[in-house]
């Protein structure tokens, strides 16, 4: 049995094309992001779990709003840690679009004050 070239087949593909995580934060900064700036609001959203037999937390953080508060509404303990490198892992991103900005921390590593576990939401 033979086949042509018309005949094979290809290897899976995605369907998942472009944009990912980028667009999205760009899109949620424009629209929530904007709209909060208008109203002098923000809000902060995270989760944090401590690792087991360590003293280090992994925390997941994100924030959106007016620029002088979006970094205020991200949790107490993961204050200075946004674009710092005192962490084993600190993945840290911010985008600001006119008075709006938008931040989403990744942290593992030792953060004082931060709890067994946590689920952190709050608005300004």
């Amino acid at each position: 049995m033979s086949t042509s070239s018309g005949d094979r087949r290809r290897g899976f593909r995605s369907g998942n094309r472009g944009c990912g995580c980028g667009c999205t934060s760009v899109l949620v900064v424009l629209t929530l992001g904007l709209l909060l700036s208008l109203f002098n609001g923000a809000v902060g959203i995270g989760v944090s779990v401590r690792v087991p037999f360590t003293h280090s937390n992994l925390t997941l953080a994100g924030s959106v709003g007016r620029k002088e508060k979006a970094v205020a509404s991200l949790p107490g303990y993961t204050a200075g840690r946004l674009g710092g490198n005192q962490n084993l892992v600190n993945n840290s991103t911010t985008l600001t679009i006119g008075p709006a900005e938008g931040t989403a921390l990744l942290v593992l590593g030792r953060q004082p004050g931060a709890p067994v576990f946590d689920l952190h939401l709050e608005t300004r």
